[in-house]
């Protein structure tokens, strides 16, 4: 007890500087600014029992920018008008580039999947201003929409991309879909929030 008394103020401070590294390496920006906010505090303490005021300011600037970032971003994770929703055809030529990009992660998550595009398919692609965020593609039989994939970029891997498709159901009940049936066992899944119900291994929504 005695030593960790002694040593605190060095375990602050190189956690903290820790802490900031790893930060530096999420892929993911939300995570980024929280984890970057929270070391940043932490080092406010430590050079504040230093008397270390320029880094004391310095990191407080630190906070308050990131804090600005972290609301603006919690605020537009479920704004429509922050994401828009692009139909394209499944055999689009960007969006072939997009999966090829993205092929090693998509497969982390949908082991199984491979593009194989026909007439019966529907491809979306979710833009946050002229950025890929989400890729969604779907196969029709009927009044029912199958998710052959729903994915969301590393960098936008902490919000759902995703649900604006869902969401603006018109995309959808103006081809006749009354229902959306996702793959069973998806990792991640984030459905139960928007309005899906459990159905066995799938989640299922009725428009």
């Amino acid at each position: 007890m005695t030593w960790l008394a002694d040593h605190l103020l060095d375990i602050l401070g190189w956690g903290g500087s820790a802490l900031l590294v790893y930060s530096l390496l999420q892929a993911s920006v939300l995570r980024l600014r929280v984890l970057n906010a929270i070391a940043c505090v932490i080092l406010i303490v430590f050079n504040a029992v230093l008397e270390v005021w320029p880094m004391v300011a310095m990191n407080a600037v630190l906070v308050s920018i990131n804090t600005w970032f972290i609301v603006r971003l919690l605020r537009d994770r479920h704004d429509e008008s922050a994401f828009e929703v692009l139909e394209v055809g499944p055999a689009d030529e960007y969006l072939r580039h997009t999966l090829r990009v993205h092929g090693a992660d998509i497969l982390k998550f949908n082991p199984t999947f491979v593009h194989d595009p026909s007439d019966d398919q529907d491809a979306f692609l979710v833009q946050k201003g002229d950025e890929t965020v989400g890729v969604v593609l779907l196969r029709e039989t009927g009044e029912t929409a199958d998710v052959l994939l729903d994915y969301v970029t590393p960098r936008f891997r902490d919000f759902s991309p995703g649900e604006f498709v869902w969401r603006k159901s018109g995309l959808l009940a103006e081809r006749g879909i009354r229902r959306v049936v996702t793959p069973p066992g998806m990792v991640g899944a984030y459905y139960d929030r928007l309005g899906f119900r459990r159905e066995g291994e799938s989640y299922v929504l009725e428009l």
